[in-house]
């Protein structure tokens, strides 16, 4: 079969005019944040040279918890947001619509 006939099992669903009930809508748009949020604290740190352990030394976390975070394995609270944005040298934008999660860490300019 050709590649560019397959859909994914939602796509096909959909078609059939299948319409996810609202509490999987929301278990997938909190996936989608806590991944977003993952990949740009894993972007930043890699940015800025550090390990794992740099960045929970900086941040006042464990090495784990950085881990956990970095995996979206783990919810941030707004507390953990402010020290690892702290930690990060950045400012953190974070933009939310229906279907999409934006997390963007702002670098601090060069004092």
């Amino acid at each position: 079969m050709n590649h560019a006939r397959w859909k994914l099992t939602r796509e096909k669903t959909a078609a059939l005019g299948y319409v996810e009930p609202p509490e999987v809508r929301a278990e997938r748009a909190e996936i989608r944040l806590a991944m977003a949020f993952a990949k740009a604290v894993h972007e930043r740190r890699k940015a800025l040279g550090l390990s794992q352990a740099q960045l929970a030394e900086r941040a006042g976390l464990t090495q784990a918890k950085v881990s956990r975070v970095e995996g979206a394995d783990a919810v941030p609270t707004l507390p953990l947001l402010r020290r690892l944005a702290h930690a990060l040298d950045a400012g953190l934008n974070i933009a939310l619509d229906e279907d999409r999660e934006d997390v963007t860490f702002i670098a601090h300019p060069a004092a």
